[in-house]
């Protein structure tokens, strides 16, 4: 609850929204940027498929630590830090980390003896910024206004964030290899994308010094700390491996070669299945000290968001090198930029449309936005693409997937089980589609996965946190952790690329999807069990 009690309406702090919004825009447009940035380092630092995915795990790898440190740190002093310090300063402690890990990326990229694990450290600095910001940004962006509207600047910010993903691979390729024009090309080199990275950290520092000077709310809660020491070892375990998965990873495989790989990945994503089943087993016979994870709907939803993320990181991180090969046209890092923009406007597209349940609208006004808003959304996508110098004529087939979404959207009536089922069932139909054809056929069914990947957010967040009382702030600060999945999966599908093939590498995310129809299938049955019938509309994250 916060300090403010007073039962006046409150006012939307615009310049204060204003300023937190570009935060949201921050973190789509750094992690949508590195699907072209990680074929790039796979050509610049002579790579295989499985080692280019590093990025993602450094990257994704710094949300779960993060949040870990954080959590941990509040249970040593049984106290949660960010509503020690506030909400304002998190977010401004997160920005200035991120800007150091942007500056560090900036100098490392002008380096000429700039070595991979440099990249890697200075992502992983970055990411551990927004790990902050993410945690704190979301209940502040409440605090800024009336808390019966906080949906809708959340809404907002989310759609934002979404922008971000679409601009991220089209500026990041424009400065790597200029535009595509034959006359103003430029050779592909690291040092190209230092301005990038100035810019950011100096956006970074100017937002943190603009929440800093300005008098916003000074947000806590009331929330107690609630003890859960099984709860936190067991994710203490998990990090053992991610942990070499990110920093040990080189050596490792230089000293065990492929054993060393295969223990790295499969240790990780072993260890971290196991350890949540058994929390999912354990916590059955006894719930003490197992807090949030006594709930089985939040510990196979804390799945479910390692799988999400996971599937929507991997599809896109690995098409990179799925585009070069000579059944899908042979298409470099310098061109691929419209397909990866494509793929992160998709999640857009269903984001900017499931936001319209956020807003008290006419069933009439809300079935036409319905229809109107994602066409609209294609059209700002061509319309990106096109400035960049992408030929788009070829996109307009992606309609038909457009109408599927709408579709979709329609039967899954706001209701988060069914729209996940519907959306996850879509994805798997997609993946197998991509897999057993060629061309464009498959390479915009693989697309598509991000049509399919847009609504899983919030569809899996209410779910597992439903009917978690007094333990709904942790379940989603572990929710946040599983992030992780975003770590693992893709250099599990790039070391399956390099084993079976990049094309038939596919099959991870078809697994992926596969997992999240079976959670949206039986959480329902959880959820009754539990005497849980009412079911919350979904929203756009």
């Amino acid at each position: 609850m916060s300090e403010n009690t007073s039962s006046m309406p409150v006012k939307t702090n615009y310049g204060a929204l204003s300023s937190l919004v570009t935060v949201f825009f921050f973190w789509g447009f750094v992690a949508a940027s590195n699907g072209v940035f990680i074929p790039f380092c796979k050509a610049h630092f002579n790579l295989n498929q499985y080692q280019s995915q590093l990025i993602d795990s450094s990257f994704y790898g710094a949300y779960f630590f993060g949040s870990l440190i954080l959590y941990m740190l509040s249970s040593v002093r049984k106290n949660d830090i960010l509503n020690t310090i506030g909400y304002k300063s998190g977010i401004i402690i997160g920005l200035v980390i991120s800007m150091v890990g942007s500056l560090a990326l900036a100098l490392v990229s002008q380096n000429i003896n700039a070595t991979f694990t440099m990249v890697l450290i200075s992502f992983f600095i970055i990411a551990l910024g927004f790990s902050l910001q993410q945690t704190a940004a979301q209940p502040f962006a409440i605090s800024l206004g009336d808390p019966a509207t906080g949906s809708h600047r959340l809404n907002f910010a989310g759609g934002v964030n979404s922008f971000g993903t679409l601009l991220g691979p089209i500026i990041v390729s424009f400065m790597l290899f200029g535009s595509l024009l034959v006359s103003k090309q430029h050779e592909a080199t690291l040092a190209n994308i230092r301005l990038i990275y100035y810019v950011l950290a100096a956006l970074f520092g100017v937002v943190a010094l603009f929440l800093f000077i300005r008098k916003l709310p000074v947000t806590h809660t009331n929330d107690k700390m609630e003890q859960s020491n099984k709860a936190l070892v067991s994710l203490l375990i998990i990090s053992i491996p991610v942990f070499l998965l990110i920093f040990m990873n080189r050596f490792i495989e230089s000293e065990f070669g492929e054993t060393g790989k295969r223990f790295l990945i499969f240790g990780t994503l072993a260890v971290t299945v196991l350890v949540l089943l058994n929390a999912l087993r354990a916590s059955r016979k006894d719930s003490t000290g197992w807090g949030a994870m006594q709930y089985p709907q939040l510990v196979l939803g804390m799945l479910g968001i390692f799988v999400y993320v996971g599937v929507e990181v991997t599809i896109q991180s690995n098409m990179g090198a799925l585009l070069k090969t000579e059944a899908f046209g042979g298409i470099d890092e310098s061109h691929n930029s419209i397909y990866i923009s494509l793929f992160w406007g998709s999640l857009m597209i269903g984001r900017w449309t499931g936001a319209i349940s956020a807003f008290e609208l006419q069933k009439r006004t809300k079935n036409l936005l319905t229809v109107i808003v994602p066409f609209i959304a294609f059209a700002i996508i061509l319309l990106v693409n096109h400035l960049r110098g992408n030929d788009v004529s070829g996109l307009y087939v992606y309609l038909i997937s457009i109408v599927i979404l709408i579709i979709g959207i329609f039967l899954g009536k706001e209701q988060p089980a069914a729209m996940l089922r519907i959306f996850a069932g879509m994805g798997v139909l997609a993946m197998l589609i991509g897999l057993m054809t060629t061309g464009d056929v498959a390479k915009f069914a693989f697309i598509s996965g991000g049509l399919c990947c847009s609504i899983g957010w919030p569809c899996i967040f209410a779910l597992s946190i439903l009917g978690l009382g007094k333990y709904t702030s942790q379940g989603s600060a572990f929710l946040i952790m599983m992030i992780l999945g975003g770590a693992v999966i893709p250099p599990l599908q790039g070391w399956f690329a390099d084993t079976i093939g990049i094309h038939s590498s596919y099959w991870i995310p078809v697994a992926c999807f596969l997992y999240l129809f079976w959670f949206a299938s039986y959480v329902g049955n959880i959820l009754g069990k539990q005497g849980i019938s009412s079911m919350p509309a979904a929203e756009g994250h």
